[in-house]
C-alpha cells in the first residue's frame, strides 16, 4: 500500500503561484505513475498532470504551459508547480499513485484562486 500526504495549498490571487507537494509513505522509485488530480466545486474529479518513472509527463490542456509536475525519487515526493493561476483552478487537489495497477489517493489540499 501507499499513503500520500499533500501540502502547499492555500489562497492566492489570480496570476499568482503555488507549489504543491506530495509525500509518499514508501519509495516512489517503484511506483510507475504518480500525479495530480483536482475536483472543483460541483465538478467531477479531473486529471491535472501525471509523470512516469521515465519522467514522461501528461498534462490537461487547461494547465499546459502553466503547471509543471516533477518527482524526486530520493525524497519520495511529487511536486506540482502552478503558475499564472486562474479562478477556475480553484479546487481540491489530490495526489495520485498507480502502484502495481491499484490507484492510491491522498486526502487532498484546497487551492483557492481569487479574482
Amino acid at each position: 500500500q501507499v499513503q500520500l500526504v499533500e501540502s502547499g495549498g492555500g489562497l492566492v490571487q489570480a496570476g499568482g503561484s503555488l507549489r504543491l507537494s506530495c509525500a509518499a509513505s514508501r519509495s516512489i522509485f517503484s511506483i510507475n505513475v504518480v500525479g495530480w488530480y483536482r475536483q472543483g466545486p460541483g465538478k467531477q474529479r479531473e486529471l491535472v498532470a501525471l509523470i512516469g518513472s521515465d519522467r514522461s509527463t501528461n498534462y490537461a490542456a487547461s494547465v499546459k504551459g502553466r503547471f509543471t509536475i516533477s518527482r524526486d525519487n530520493a525524497k519520495d515526493a511529487v511536486y506540482l508547480q502552478m503558475n499564472s493561476l486562474k479562478p477556475e483552478d480553484t479546487a481540491v487537489y489530490y495526489c495520485y499513485a498507480n502502484y502495481y495497477g491499484s490507484p492510491y489517493w491522498g486526502q487532498g489540499t484546497q487551492v483557492t484562486v481569487s479574482s
